[in-house]
């Protein structure tokens, strides 16, 4: 557990710095530096579920082997920690598309002001569009999984709740 809030840590630390050297790069790099960001979150999410999953699977064995309270009790403790971890990853990542969205307006606003002022300089730009709107359908998309999957997780963590209550040792 310790190692995964080091791995956590140290790759927040990471996105800190690749958010500062957006700060300081060109427009046009921005945008892409963006990119890089959200998916280097969507990576750590992914491979957060995993760790979950392997820790559901490390639960039920536990349960089927032998029903010992404690070790239980301190799994869920675990797992509730790594759930709240998540929320908070999952924040990050909605607030990085918000941030995304916003300067997709922005960038929809300049085009059509210079689409009016300027009508020779159409292809280009037409397909730089189609390709950001692409990309952030992509992201939504992407988005949509991960509340489905953390939608499953809770679920899962619920019925294990269930289950410890009805199988108490008497």
């Amino acid at each position: 557990m310790s190692s995964m809030i080091i791995i956590v840590v140290v790759v927040v630390g990471v996105m800190m710095v690749m958010m500062m050297m957006i700060m300081k790069k060109k427009k046009k790099k921005k945008m892409m530096m963006m990119m890089m960001v959200t998916m280097m979150m969507m990576m750590m999410m992914m491979m957060m579920m995993m760790m979950m999953m392997m820790m559901m699977m490390m639960m039920m064995m536990m349960m089927m082997m032998m029903m010992m309270m404690m070790i239980m009790i301190m799994m869920m403790m675990i797992m509730m920690k790594m759930l709240l971890l998540m929320l908070l990853m999952m924040l990050l990542l909605l607030l990085l598309l918000l941030m995304m969205m916003i300067k997709m307006m922005m960038l929809m606003m300049k085009i059509k002001m210079k689409m009016k002022k300027k009508k020779k300089k159409k292809k280009k730009k037409k397909k730089k569009m189609m390709m950001m709107m692409m990309m952030m359908m992509m992201m939504m998309m992407m988005m949509m999984m991960m509340m489905m999957m953390m939608m499953m997780m809770i679920m899962m963590m619920m019925m294990m709740m269930m289950m410890m209550m009805i199988f108490r040792p008497v």
